[in-house]
């Protein structure tokens, strides 16, 4: 077994992503190709100096998630809506460098002025839950549940990890935008206009919430598969459901198990597990402490000196806080080195030919969502921003 040096012997053993196979794991859209190797050192100088070119042109954003090396250039960091209406606020930059994937890039385009323009360094960084719920697959859905009649029930809530198509889809229906933060007050809200909500496009989110905190049952949620024939459920569980979860997940945090948390806890006295609300149900239940990216950041940082935390998010966030945290015992909660790899895609190499393309006035890779599509979908999102 192998052991990455930044998090060290306080971490589990890892297996080296591509060395070994999981099949307990939930699979997701592959990302084409390898991860990209080593940057050239000489790359940071590059970056510094078309960044210094640029000026107050160009506003750089760097997602949690994102490699070090990328994210010693961003000006602003967190989560995927945080970061867009970062760019809203910043009128004065034309040009917006997303160093993140292109569902985040969209949002941003929506929400960012008609002057400014958006640039996603690298076109192959998607999102596999993002891609796991297609403007078609929702629409023949609806037809669904038009058939079986309860659609007027049903209020749509799409996760911010989602397509503008498919938070357009949302917004033309009358729902809502949600976050892994508000995601409650997003249902509450919903529950407010229908008795059923369809909730896109990932089920761990939608069921964690509703079971964890809002005193559902388990039998109360179902899971619409859009590879199947009416999504493989009958009328009667149509009928019955409160809470219709569309079959997506991440696929990082989807990866770990209950098994996850025994093994640690057998092995680490009085850690504490905190998760992301993405996780498996039988992964949340089981921890201490679950939350939105934000939340896992703050509660780390909170932390007493000399505490034990096994985190289950992307590993790239988990070792920068142990890096940030050497007083604390930081450790990721599964034995598999898990990066997302969309998310990794935006590399060094890429992020100095976008910089460097703009200094010389060539605007590459721009993330533009068309008029329409903007329009609904900015009405999802204002609805989420209007909430309680």
């Amino acid at each position: 077994m192998t052991t990455t040096p930044e998090l060290g012997t306080r971490s589990l053993p890892l297996l080296l992503l591509g060395t070994e196979s999981d099949p307990a794991s939930e699979r997701g859209v592959s990302c084409p190709g390898a991860l990209p190797p080593a940057s050239d050192p000489a790359l940071v100088e590059r970056a510094r100096a078309a960044k210094a070119a640029l000026g107050d042109q160009v506003f750089v954003l760097g997602h949690h998630y994102q490699r070090d090396e990328v994210i010693q250039f961003a000006d602003v960091t967190g989560d995927s809506f945080k970061l867009a209406r970062d760019a809203a606020a910043r009128p004065q930059a034309p040009y917006i460098v997303f160093c993140g994937v292109h569902f985040m890039a969209e949002s941003a385009d929506i929400l960012t002025a008609d002057h400014q323009q958006v640039v996603l360094p690298d076109m192959a960084a998607g999102c596999s839950m993002a891609d796991m719920a297609t403007f078609d697959q929702v629409e023949e859905c609806w037809e669904v549940l038009e058939e079986v009649g309860i659609a007027d029930d049903v209020v749509p809530v799409t996760y911010m990890n989602s397509s503008a198509d498919i938070k357009a889809f949302v917004g033309r229906h009358g729902g809502v935008v949600c976050t892994s933060s508000n995601a409650r007050r997003a249902l509450e809200w919903a529950y407010s206009k229908g008795s059923k909500v369809l909730f896109l496009p990932d089920q761990h989110l939608g069921r964690n919430t509703a079971v964890l905190e809002m005193g559902f049952s388990l039998d109360d949620c179902v899971v619409y598969d859009p590879h199947r024939p009416e999504g493989g459920l009958t009328p009667r569980q149509f009928r019955d459901a409160r809470m219709l979860l569309w079959r997506g997940h991440c696929s990082v945090h989807a990866r770990f198990t209950k098994a996850s948390v025994d093994e640690i806890r057998s092995r680490v006295p009085d850690v504490n597990i905190l998760v992301h609300p993405e996780c498996r149900h039988e992964v949340v239940v089981e921890a201490d402490y679950v939350g939105s990216t934000e939340y896992i950041i703050k509660t780390l940082a909170a932390a007493p000196a000399g505490s034990s935390w096994a985190v289950g998010t992307e590993l790239n966030l988990v070792r920068r806080l142990a890096n940030t945290h050497p007083d604390k015992n930081v450790m990721f909660l599964d034995r598999t080195v898990c990066f997302c790899s969309t998310m990794n895609r935006i590399d060094l190499p890429h992020l100095v030919w976008a910089l460097e393309s703009l200094a010389k006035g060539e605007v590459v890779n721009r993330i533009q969502v068309d008029e329409e599509t903007a329009h609904y979908a900015k009405a999802a999102l204002d609805q989420m921003l209007a909430l309680p």
